[in-house]
């Protein structure tokens, strides 16, 4: 062995002896480094326990009307008062989250997979494909989302999964474009070139080579169409197109109670509108504070 692998090999030792960093740590690191981000994950997750638990947590059934509690201000046995009917609104907004998070999650995920899934194939064979795909991204990305989400409900009709089908078509369209513009810089690397010179498909550099360097952008996407999801989802609600009544959700509430009594009960409409915006809110945050911790362009940058 020479001197030079010598020295290489006892560096190696003592990397490998050397103690690492606990997880627990280098999040508590990351979670100072980064505290607007980490205030918006405790939101989200308790959201996400907030509507898991939701018949546990809320203090009445949010379908049955209260005796004698018709329109009531908030109180210390109604913390969000009561709606015309008497229903307990807390327990309204608690169970609204479940329609918000699922909606949101279920509708971008389907919106960003196809998205992505369309933009990979745009960018990397180029050509003919990428033209015809684009335009009809183009096509669709003509239309305001609100406005083609509401012809979409229109056809399809009212419904749970109708409102996520919509909400999915709209957000395809942006992570197809964003995944494309990504594609077509990445494929430029040399490593790329490499890949193809050694004899690697089609498939496995992009599984390999190009997918992993997007997942930035992918998650970046994710985060915030969270947001508008549940953005969209509430306007179809408060429009009558989304989330058929009684099942209690945020738009839901805005358009029918909240609207009926904006006068002289406002904090009908003011509960559900401070839950969407701390949703939103939160969603943003987590996407800005994901984005400069994975993305390698941003790391260290700040």
């Amino acid at each position: 062995m020479s001197q030079q692998e010598r020295i290489l090999s006892e560096a190696h030792a003592v990397e490998a002896l050397r103690p690492r960093a606990p997880r627990l740590r280098r999040l508590m690191v990351t979670a100072r480094q980064k505290p607007l981000g980490t205030f918006s994950a405790i939101i989200i997750m308790a959201m996400i326990i907030m509507a898991i638990f939701a018949p546990y947590i809320s203090p009445y059934d949010p379908y049955e009307p209260q005796s004698n509690a018709r329109l009531l201000g908030p109180s210390p046995r109604f913390l969000f008062g009561t709606d015309g009917l008497g229903r307990d609104l807390l327990s309204r907004i608690i169970f609204g989250a479940r329609i918000s998070l699922w909606v949101g999650i279920i509708s971008v995920g389907l919106g960003t997979f196809s998205g992505s899934i369309l933009g990979l194939i745009s960018g990397y064979w180029e050509g003919k494909t990428d033209l015809i795909i684009q335009r009809i991204m183009d096509s669709i990305m003509a239309f305001p989302a609100l406005v083609l989400a509401m012809v979409m409900m229109s056809v399809l009709g009212p419904s749970l999964n109708n409102v996520m089908i919509a909400i999915a078509v709209v957000i395809a369209p942006g992570a197809s474009r964003i995944v494309r513009g990504t594609v077509l810089s990445v494929k430029q690397n040399q490593y790329v070139d490499a890949a193809r010179c050694i004899g690697a498909t089609d498939l496995r550099i992009l599984s390999w080579h190009i997918l992993p360097n997007v997942a930035a952008p992918i998650i970046i996407i994710v985060s915030v169409m969270l947001g508008s999801a549940i953005l969209i989802e509430a306007g179809l609600s408060f429009l009558g197109l989304g989330t058929p009544p009684p099942t209690p959700s945020w738009g839901g509430i805005l358009s029918g109670e909240g609207r009926r009594n904006m006068e002289n009960a406002p904090w009908i409409a003011l509960a559900p509108g401070l839950a969407i915006s701390l949703a939103v809110l939160a969603f943003n945050l987590l996407g800005d504070a994901l984005r400069d911790i994975w993305d390698p362009r941003l790391r260290g940058s700040r």
